[in-house]
């Protein structure tokens, strides 16, 4: 696929269950690859997870959002420092505060769903 992206799923899980989930399943069905940030594990679904966006090294295309603002802190500097074009804040991450130092420093906020994105061609 010729816009194929490197996309950071934060808050990936292996429990088939969550979101995130099934987004890192559909990111890669529709030719992405999928980079999951999920500190409890050493893996999802056969992926190397990172404990920490700031680990992970490479060019990261779009910041996908499976983590509430609550668990947010310390998150956007590792976020800016790795330059996506956007990142899709999902139901239940919203966190507006951010948005304006997002977009300071090149980065689309997005609040939408990523796997209605990707089944409507708007990803």
């Amino acid at each position: 696929m010729e816009n194929a992206q490197n996309v950071l799923v934060i808050g990936a899980s292996n429990n088939e269950e969550r979101y995130s989930n099934k987004a890192m399943k559909m990111l890669e069905e529709y030719g992405h690859t999928p980079i999951p940030v999920a500190p409890a594990t050493d893996s999802v679904l056969g992926k190397k997870a990172y404990a920490s966006a700031a680990e992970v090294t490479g060019k990261v295309d779009t910041v996908t959002l499976y983590v509430g603002p609550q668990r947010q802190t310390g998150l956007f500097e590792q976020l800016i420092a790795l330059k996506p074009a956007r990142v899709i804040f999902n139901p239940g991450t919203e966190n507006p505060a951010e948005y304006d130092r997002l977009k300071a420093a090149g980065i689309e906020p997005i609040e939408a769903c990523t796997l209605v994105m990707l089944r409507t061609g708007q990803f």
